[in-house]
């Protein structure tokens, strides 16, 4: 995995991020969703290092960079904080401006980087998420039910994280690892044996369920994503319940998009599909052609 890459350890403030970059030309920022690592890019960076110099951390919180200090009302693991400790990494490896693709929970680290960091974030791609706002705001019996993770994993600690601890694969792989490769699904889950990434997680989601959702809220119709927006999606899951596009035109300016015929670990199960749709709106970055499958 990731043949030509080099693995090292940035550090920012008390912060230790575990990076992988490799490749060269205008930079892409990679970040994972939960509840897994920088490793799912793994069939995705390859190819993108092609033409890119592409930068893949392991979020703060997750995989083997440091953990966050607990604070009440759960300020450091907001996405606001997050994004900003990524911002700061790329600074330190001396990348002023950037897309940033992200999946899931890293998706949220990215929208919010565009929001606050505009003049660093070029291009911003989200896969599978819309708002951590508008995903409360459309909560019914149905919703609720297929993703109750969302309401399991803030409740006060340390309930959850001893749910969590007593056996996370069924917990976050329920339906199990066929979407993986093994070596990946063997990463995910060395990380998530360990009680402080167990812990880091559920402050992740506590904070998602309260200062995300107020500052996303404080910024409902003030302010609005500045930079061209690629939005893709699972069809079998988000793609069903909400109209993607509609919510995110009412975030950002510029929107783009499509659902994909996959599930919602859209690196790992459709990595062709995500690579064209990738060349095409990166392409004005290297101006030059999008590259054809």
């Amino acid at each position: 995995m990731f043949e030509g890459f080099e693995l090292e350890t940035v550090r920012v403030g008390t912060a230790a991020i575990r990076v992988r970059r490799g490749g060269t030309g205008p930079p892409v920022l990679l970040l994972h969703g939960c509840p897994q690592t920088h490793v799912m890019w793994h069939l995705v960076a390859p190819a993108l290092a092609r033409r890119h110099t592409v930068v893949a951390p392991d979020l703060p919180g997750y995989g083997d960079s440091s953990k966050p200090p607990t604070v009440p009302g759960h300020a450091t693991y907001a996405k606001r904080a997050m994004a900003g400790v990524l911002v700061e990494m790329m600074d330190a490896l001396g990348l002023a401006s950037f897309t940033v693709v992200g999946h899931d929970r890293g998706a949220r680290c990215a929208y919010r980087m565009a929001l606050d960091h505009p003049g660093r974030v070029r291009r911003l791609v989200v896969l599978d998420v819309i708002p951590t706002a508008e995903v409360y705001r459309r909560t019914d019996m149905a919703s609720a039910m297929s993703a109750w993770h969302w309401f399991v994993l803030p409740q006060p600690f340390d309930l959850p994280e001893r749910l969590v601890a007593a056996d996370p694969e069924a917990f976050f792989f329920r339906r199990g690892t066929g979407a993986f490769a093994p070596e990946a699904a063997a990463e995910y889950l060395r990380c998530l044996r360990d009680p402080a990434t167990v812990h880091a997680i559920c402050e992740d989601y506590r904070a998602g369920a309260t200062i995300d959702v107020e500052h996303d809220e404080a910024q409902r119709g003030r302010a609005r994503i500045a930079c061209p927006v690629l939005a893709l999606w699972s069809e079998r899951g988000l793609g069903r319940r909400v109209d993607v596009l509609d919510v995110w035109r009412s975030w950002a300016r510029d929107v783009c998009g499509r659902g994909l015929a996959c599930g919602h670990f859209i690196a790992e199960e459709a990595p062709g599909e995500l690579l064209c749709e990738l060349d095409a709106f990166l392409a004005p970055e290297l101006d030059v052609a999008p590259a054809r499958p």
